[in-house]
């Protein structure tokens, strides 16, 4: 059997922060347990498509998805269990903010098979937190952190965000050493990104000013020198771990140019999945999405509401009701230099970096024949470095790391 990852979108959060341009929002507890039953109902819709795979990560990514009760985080887990083939050794994420987890909370949830959390922190100064909208303060934060440990958890994410408004290296430096102290597993550190639409964007003037690109590279630095000097190594451009505990699921997406890295199934709102070669999301619009389920006789399954029985014709179920095919757009067959190119941009965010066998490998030609001109120009400015088999990202050319990988669009 194959191998695949899935993701399971939860569009729930407390609060919107001022940065974020996910697609999340506050709701009411009933739009998040309706939310919930749509969400099993798709999952076992889709459960004949996957007979011949296997699932080797599971990742509850949001919004907050641990804004849900933990028995109806158990359920959507239950559900998948009954319909999927799940590997034993299965890495199962949950995204979380502190705030919205207790010790309670997460003994149900390790119960339930999560076996990794990522938690975010974004900064341990509380004044900053404010700043950005975030519900918790760093002393919350311990908290979460140290009753996750106490529930039993042993591999634990911190998610961080630099360059943010009115922050310097020396602040930056801080949070990095509070929360190395700690020792987690693995350390996401970002850099905060000004997305059209956001609250930041659309009044950046009320903020402390952002730091420069200079700023911005010494700041990198010290994440890099602090890291490793306290276990960890950069396997990703932004991703820190201790050996053995790199996210599996994240590597599906930096590596699926590679032929024979999993596939990935994205179940709920908005959620993306690239299978084979065909890639897919679902709708955004909440109202569309829980429509395509919402008709009582497209059941047959007290317990999950499948919707496999009904009959869909153009699209339609016989009562007229949007049936599940629909909630897909912007469905992508991916060519031959659609994959060549995510080969590259996607496996060179990687630290390891892309080889050349594996890219002849897997589209029957050089990768000098295809990528020859950029090679070359950017291994001579010293961005690239060709060593053996691989080629991989330079210190300097992570820092310019955008500039670099949109080159290797065709």
């Amino acid at each position: 059997m194959r191998s695949m990852g899935v993701y399971l979108h939860i569009p729930f959060c407390a609060k919107k922060c001022v940065y974020c341009d996910f697609l999340s929002g506050p709701a009411t507890k009933q739009m998040r347990q309706e939310y919930v039953e749509t969400l099993k109902k798709e999952i076992v819709h889709e459960a004949e498509k996957y007979d011949a795979y296997r699932v080797g990560t599971i990742f509850f990514g949001g919004g907050t998805p641990s804004i849900l009760d933990a028995e109806e985080i158990g359920a959507i887990l239950k559900c998948l269990d009954a319909h999927y083939e799940i590997d034993v050794d299965a890495e199962i994420t949950i995204e979380m903010n502190p705030g919205t987890t207790d010790r309670d909370k997460l003994l149900k949830l390790k119960e339930f098979g999560i076996n990794r959390l990522s938690i975010g922190l974004q900064s341990a100064d509380n004044a900053v937190l404010r700043m950005l909208g975030r519900i918790h303060t760093y002393e919350d934060f311990l908290q979460t952190y140290n009753q996750s440990r106490e529930a039993g958890f042993v591999n634990i994410n911190v998610d961080l965000m630099s360059s943010l408004p009115g922050q310097d290296r020396n602040d930056w430096r801080r949070t990095l050493e509070k929360v190395t102290a700690l020792q987690p597993e693995h350390i996401s550190a970002y850099s905060l990104m000004i997305e059209e639409g956001t609250g930041l964007y659309h009044r950046l003037e009320e903020y402390p000013p952002l730091p420069d690109e200079d700023e911005d590279r010494q700041m990198d630095q010290t994440a890099k020198q602090i890291l490793a000097e306290t276990g960890y190594y950069r396997y990703e451009i932004s991703n820190y771990a201790r050996k053995g505990y790199e996210c599996r699921h994240n590597c599906i997406y930096w590596q699926r140019g590679v032929r024979h890295i999993a596939d990935y199934a994205g179940f709920g709102l908005g959620a993306s999945s690239t299978i084979g070669n065909v890639r897919w999301k679902n709708t955004d619009d909440m109202e569309k999405y829980l429509r395509a389920f919402r008709d009582d006789h497209c059941t047959d399954d007290k317990e999950y509401a499948i919707g496999k029985e009904c009959t869909i014709e153009n699209g339609q179920g016989s009562s007229g009701e949007m049936m599940p095919g629909n909630i897909k757009e912007q469905i992508q067959q991916l060519s031959r230099n659609d994959r060549m190119e995510e080969f590259m941009f996607l496996g060179l965010r990687m630290t390891n970096g892309v080889s050349r066998l594996e890219f002849a490998d897997t589209f029957g030609v050089g990768m000098q024949d295809v990528y020859d001109k950029v090679l070359r120009k950017w291994v001579s400015r010293g961005m690239l470095v060709q060593s053996g088999d691989c080629i991989r990202l330079t210190d300097a050319g992570i820092d310019v790391s955008n500039m670099v990988l949109a080159d290797f669009l065709i």
